[in-house]
Order: structure tokens, then sequence, then C-alpha cells
């Protein structure tokens, strides 16, 4: 296969699983695609009631992900769609401008994404640490189930943090209805009684064991508990619309939803904020906060992946172009931003999904919801959402498991993690994120501008030495910390004859600053009549010191012991002394002789 044959495969992966798709790939896709559709659906229209959207948006955002990613994802399990945790950062934009810069800022982030991808930046999410992404997903988590708090007990709520949730609840609690939470904290406990019953009534024997009933039974358990969210949607829909008396509701209800399919168009870049309609210049400098959106949307996909790859290695260029283009096209068809959804991908690996087209199936699922049953999603019960939300999202906190492993491993580490935990939960889990990012970016600073020096002291053949062993390479942030810690231990030394040999084998790399404040220490040491070695240094970086002037090449030592540095360093003492005699007696003898001369000018 030629290189560009493989290099086009590798970016549409489906030309490679295509050659071996079967009917029994067939049927297992189907199964998956119509079990995550069902699920969909419900959680699709939540995600857009979090992000201050019309139910609708949250159906338009959960079919276009999943046809592109059928042609560029390279993960068979990963559903691309609306989540929880892209609808809350969506949240403050769209209270303050509308539906249609949720739709701008997914194009925005698609694009973003994608030259990601094209220019192989993966790395900068990197920088994220674990404890940042706990701190992160625990406290978005945390504030996602507080907004649902006020529909679960059928009151008013609104806000943008945790704090500002619970204060509307707080403030309306005397408006709480009876039957909303009823039905809500029902719809919870049938949810969570439905996820683990498959475990609670898990038979004793192997399934090749089973007899043809106990069969069935399983897969009916199995089934049930993979579209639990459906089944539940679907029973307190019904239940609602038939105690319903002209035309009155016990409980709050989501309303009409505007019918059909969404508009397709080039998203809009003009917004509108207090009647006024902004420029995309200017609204584009009004949404910089949301550069962070992008990044979690990578962090959120690509953590899927791997969770989901059973070994298999991910490529994340891939998957970053894969998920830019979901996000590009998915805008066309008003879409607020997507990413692969935790909570879906493992209901479609559960179902026995075999390659990336089961979501043609959960596509065509929601397609068809939008097409035919909008009309009838109206009598769905806002607690029934509120209780499918707080379901799907409370699984993510687990800053209690990390907080303790932490605390026995590098307790250092919980500072960025409470420091996203805290500033998410307290500002906006959008700051939260940049603050948690900033802590950490200043440990790294950190890090690199102190790097550890090993120090020992040796006395060998009646002379000090001080071997200096910097665990990493010499940049400049790092070189004057270096040269203080050296000119300090020197200093306890005056007065006698000492060594500093400065052992290079860990040192990679140097940059022209600490070249030249090594090249000061030099005069500090000589100053105080002491002298450096340079053991055991690359020779590349060795070069890279030489070169910097042409001068010192004679104080880098390979493959030698401190013995031979010490008899080596006595004998150009003998010559540094020599030549300084020499230099005295020159400088005598020119002074005589200009004493003469002047003498005889006078004269």
């Amino acid at each position: 296969m030629s290189c560009s044959a493989a290099l086009v495969e590798k970016r549409l992966p489906i030309i490679g699983w295509i050659r071996t798709y079967d009917t029994s790939c067939f049927v297992a896709d189907l199964i998956a695609g119509l079990t995550v559709g069902l699920t969909v659906i419900p959680q699709g229209m939540a995600c857009a009631v979090i992000a201050g959207l019309p139910p609708q948006y949250g159906l338009y955002s959960a079919f276009m992900g999943c046809f592109v990613y059928i042609f560029f994802g390279s993960c068979k399990d990963i559903t691309i769609g609306p989540t929880a945790i892209s609808a809350m950062l969506v949240k403050p934009y769209v209270d303050k401008f509308g539906p249609d810069v949720a739709v701008m800022i997914c194009f925005l982030s698609g694009c973003f994404v994608f030259l990601l991808g094209v220019f192989q930046l993966g790395f900068l999410v990197d920088f994220i640490s674990m404890p940042v992404i706990i701190g992160f997903t625990s406290a978005g988590a945390i504030s996602i189930a507080s907004s649902q708090v006020a529909a679960l007990l059928g009151i008013k709520g609104g806000g943008h943090t945790f704090l500002e949730y619970w204060i509307k609840v707080f403030e309306n609690i005397e408006n709480t209805t009876i039957w909303d939470p009823v039905l809500g904290f029902s719809c919870i406990a049938i949810l969570l009684f439905m996820k683990y019953m498959t475990n609670w009534f898990k038979p004793a024997v192997p399934r090749s064991e089973m007899t043809v009933g106990k069969k069935i039974w399983t897969g009916t358990l199995k089934y049930l508990s993979l579209g639990r969210n459906a089944l539940v949607v679907l029973i307190s829909t019904v239940i609602v619309f038939l105690i319903m008396e002209n035309g009155i509701s016990p409980v709050a209800i989501t309303g009409d939803i505007e019918e059909g399919f969404p508009d397709v168009g080039f998203p809009n870049f003009e917004v509108v904020y207090q009647n006024e309609t902004l420029p995309f210049p200017e609204a584009f400098a009004e949404l910089s906060s949301s550069i962070i959106i992008p990044f979690v949307l990578v962090l959120e996909s690509i953590a899927i992946a791997k969770a989901f790859a059973n070994g298999k290695t991910i490529d994340a260029t891939q998957e970053m172009i894969a998920l830019g283009l979901s996000n590009i096209v998915g805008s066309f068809f008003q879409s607020f931003p997507t990413t692969g959804s935790f909570t879906r991908t493992a209901v479609n690996n559960a179902s026995g999904v075999r390659t990336q087209l089961g979501g043609l199936y959960t596509g065509a699922v929601v397609l068809l919801c939008l097409g035919l049953l909008t009309s009838t999603l109206k009598f769905m019960p806002k607690a029934t959402l509120a209780a499918i939300v707080i379901c799907a999202v409370i699984f993510m906190i687990e800053i209690h498991e990390l907080t303790m492993s932490l605390w026995k491993s590098k307790k250092i580490d919980l500072i960025p993690l409470y420091a996203t935990f805290i500033s998410s939960l307290i500002i906006g889990i959008d700051y939260g994120m940049m603050i948690g990012i900033g802590v950490n970016v200043l440990f790294i600073f950190h890090e690199a501008a102190r790097p550890k020096l090993s120090m020992e002291t040796l006395s060998v053949l009646n002379k000090e030495v001080i071997i200096v062993s910097p665990d990493r390479g010499i940049t400049y942030p790092a070189a004057e910390h270096v040269k203080d810690i050296i000119n300090r231990q020197s200093a306890q030394h005056v007065g006698s004859d000492l060594l500093v040999v400065l052992d290079g084998k860990r040192i990679y790399s140097l940059d022209s600053t600490a070249v030249r404040v090594l090249k000061s220490l030099l005069e500090d040491l000589r100053i105080k009549n002491h002298y450096i070695y340079f053991w055991n240094w690359n020779k590349q970086i060795a070069d890279i010191f030489v070169s910097f002037d042409g001068k010192d090449s004679e104080l880098f030592k390979f493959d030698c012991t401190v013995e031979q540095l010490v008899l080596n360093d006595e004998d150009s003492l003998v010559q540094t002394r020599r030549r300084s005699s020499s230099a005295s007696s020159s400088t005598s003898s020119e002074s005589t002789e200009q004493a003469w001369t002047e003498e005889k000018m006078q004269v």
C-alpha cells in the first residue's frame, strides 16, 4: 500500500473496517444504535435545558455528530452528542446573548479542535493534569445536579454557579409543589434500581449453561437497564397525559416543542445584546473566555476513547479531527457544542456495538423523533428530565477517592485539585478550569526554575571536592538558582583549596542564557581561587557551552574519575601559578622601566 493510500485510510478509518462488515456486524450495530438512540433523546433534551436552550436543540445536537463520526472516528464505542458538561459551559453565553450564540460557539469550537488535530497540537491537553480534571468534573457534576434541584421541586430556578442555584432554590422553597418532587424522586429511585438490577439478579451460572428461559430473562433485564432513561420518560409522560384535566397538568411539563427538522444553514455570526446587534469582531471578543470549551470537548472525548480502548492505541490526532468536524457540520444544523458522552458510550459498549456504523441508527432514531414525536414530547415532565440528569452526573463525582490517593502519595497535588473544585463551584466551571490550569502551570514553572541539586562533599587526595548533580537540564529560569547554590557552597570554603565538580549526566538541555550565567559562575569561583570542572556532560551540550565564546573547553572532562580530576586540577593550579609568577615578573620589569622613563622626562 502506498504512503498516500495509507494516510487516506488513517484519516478515513471507515475504509479499513467497512471491508469486513457483515450481517452479524449489522445486527449488533442496529441493536446498539437503537438503544443509544432511545437514551440520547431524553438526555439531549435535558442537556438543552441545562444550557438554557429550548429542548429541541438537544435533539438538533444529537444526530449529526453520530453521522460524521462514522467516517472519521477511530473508536467504535464513542457516541458524539450533547453532554451535561458542554451544556453547562455554554449556558452563561446563552443567557446573555440567546440561542444563536450556542451555534456560533459550536462552529468556532469545531474549527479550533479541528486545527488542533491538523497541526497535531493535542499535547496542549497534557497541561491539564489529572487533579485539575477530577476537580473540574466533580465540581461540574455537583453544579449540574444543583441546577436541576429547582425543577425537581417544581419551583422557579436560575443562576450560573453552584451558589446561585441554591440561593434561588431557598428563595422559592415555599412554592414547592407536592407532585413534582414525588415524581422526580420516584424517577431517581427507579433509574438507580434499573441501573444495578442486572447485578442484583445476576444468575450464578455462565450464559452458555443457561436454559432458554434464563437467557430471555437476563437479556430482558439487560436491555431494560440500558434503556431505562427512555422507559422512565415514556411511562411518566403517559401518566401525565392521562391525568391531565382540562389541559392542566399536576406537574410542570416541558411544553410546546418546535416540530420538524432544524433549519439548515450557515451559523449566525452576529449576536444581539441589549437590543443591539454586535458584529462578529465584537461578538468574538465577548466570547473570548469560551476558549476553554474546545479544550474540555477534546479532553472529555479522548478520555472516553481511552477508557473504552481495551488496550488499543488511541490516535488523538484523528479523534480531534473527527470531533472538530462533528461540531463544524453540526453547527449548520443548529447544534450546540458536542463531544463524546460517557453514559451513552457505556450503553453503546454494553449493547455490543461492533463498528462506528451504530451511530447511523442512533442518528436515525433522533431524526425519526424530530419528524414524528415532538408533539408528544411536550407532555414530558420537567422533574423526570431533572431526575435523568442527576442520575447521569452523580457518578462523575470522584473527588473523595482521588483525595485519599493524593493524600497518601503526593499531597501537593491537592492544591490544584481544590483550587479547581472550589473556584468552579463559586465562580463557574469555565473560570474554575482556567484557575486550576493556571495553578498547575505555576507548579510547572516552579519545578523548571528550581531543579533539585544533590550536593556531595568529599576529601580526595587532601583536597576538598564538592560534587553538584542537577536532576534535569539547566534552562534560563533555573540557571541563576544553580549559580546561587554553588556560590553559597563555595563561600563556606573561602581561603581553602576547593574543587567544584558539576556533574552533567542528567543534563540534556542548555540554553544561551544558562551558558552566560555559568560563564559568570566561572569568574565568581576564580575570584575566590576555586576551580570547577564540568564532568560527564553530553558532548553536544558541551559544544553549546564552548561555542558560545570559544573558551573553557578544557573544563569539560569525560570518562574519568574524581581522583583524576583532582590530579588534573593540581597540574592546572601549578601552571596557573607559573603563569601568575611570570606575569608578575613581567609587570615588575614594566613598572621599573616606566619609572625610569618618567624620571628621564622630568630631567
